[in-house]
C-alpha cells in the first residue's frame, strides 16, 4: 500500500518504499512510476494512460521522499528547479564512527565506472570527474553509530554513500561501499527525509517530510 503524503492536480508526493526502483528497468521488477500510475488509474477510474512524471530518482535500496509530476507542465518546471537547485533535498543517513567535525562541508570529484556501476573520489583532473558537494551535521551518536542529516548541493550518483566512505564513515548496512564493516542482508541506512520545491504553478514555497522507521538501527537514536 503506497504512502501518499501530498496529492493535487499537479503534484504527488509519496514515500518509496526500501528496494523499489524508481523507475522501471530490465529486471521488470516492481517499479515507483508504473505503481503510480496503477495507483491513479484505479483511484480515479482513468480509461488508457496516465501521466506519471519522474523528476529525480532514489537508488533502489534508498526509502523515503519522492516527489513526481502529474501532468507534463508541472513535469517540466520541476525538472528546471532541480537543474536551477531550487529543488532541495535533505536525507538522514546512519554512518560507523564519529566524523571529525559535528558539521562541515564535504567537496570531491567523482567518478562513476559504467562497467562497474562504482563509484570514487578521484582527483580533479580526471577527465571524467564531476564536482559533488554535500554538507552534513551530526544528530546523535551512539554505539559506534552516527546519526547524519545531509543537505545534498550536487546530485551524483552514489555520492552520499562514497563521499562519507572516502572518509572512512561508511554508511551503515551499504555493501558497495562499505563491505569490510558491514555484513550481507543489512538494510543501508539511507533516507530521503525532506524535500523543498516551488509548486510549479501556485508558485508556493513547499515542504515534505518523512521520517525513517521506528526500526534498527534507526532507533538506536
Amino acid at each position: 500500500m503506497l504512502n501518499v503524503i501530498f496529492e493535487d492536480n499537479h503534484l504527488l508526493v509519496v514515500e518509496k518504499p526500501v528496494n523499489i526502483l524508481s523507475q522501471g528497468d530490465n529486471t521488470n521488477d516492481d517499479d515507483m512510476v508504473n505503481l503510480l500510475k496503477k495507483y491513479l488509474k484505479e483511484k480515479y477510474n482513468k480509461p488508457g494512460n496516465v501521466f506519471v512524471g519522474l523528476v529525480h530518482r532514489l537508488d533502489r535500496p534508498v526509502g523515503g521522499i519522492m516527489v513526481f509530476a502529474k501532468t507534463s507542465k508541472a513535469a517540466s518546471r520541476l525538472s528546471e528547479q532541480v537543474r536551477n537547485k531550487m529543488f532541495k533535498k535533505t536525507y538522514k543517513a546512519v554512518i560507523h564512527g564519529d566524523m571529525k567535525k559535528r558539521e562541515d562541508n564535504l567537496s570531491d570529484y567523482l567518478y562513476k565506472d559504467k562497467k562497474t556501476n562504482m563509484v570514487s573520489v578521484v582527483n580533479k583532473n580526471h577527465k571524467d570527474a564531476k564536482d559533488a558537494k554535500l554538507s552534513y551535521k551530526t544528530l546523535a551518536s551512539n554505539n559506534g553509530f552516527s546519526l547524519v542529516e545531509i543537505d545534498l548541493q550536487t546530485g551524483r550518483p552514489h555520492q552520499i554513500r562514497v563521499q562519507f566512505s572516502s572518509r572512512n564513515h561508511p554508511l551503515y548496512g551499504d555493501q558497495r561501499y562499505g563491505k569490510n564493516v558491514n555484513k550481507k542482508g543489512q538494510q543501508i541506512a539511507l533516507w530521503s527525509y525532506k524535500i523543498e520545491i516551488e509548486h510549479p504553478t501556485k508558485k508556493e514555497k513547499m515542504e515534505f517530510i518523512c521520517e525513517p522507521p521506528n526500526k534498527y538501527p534507526w532507533n538506536m537514536f
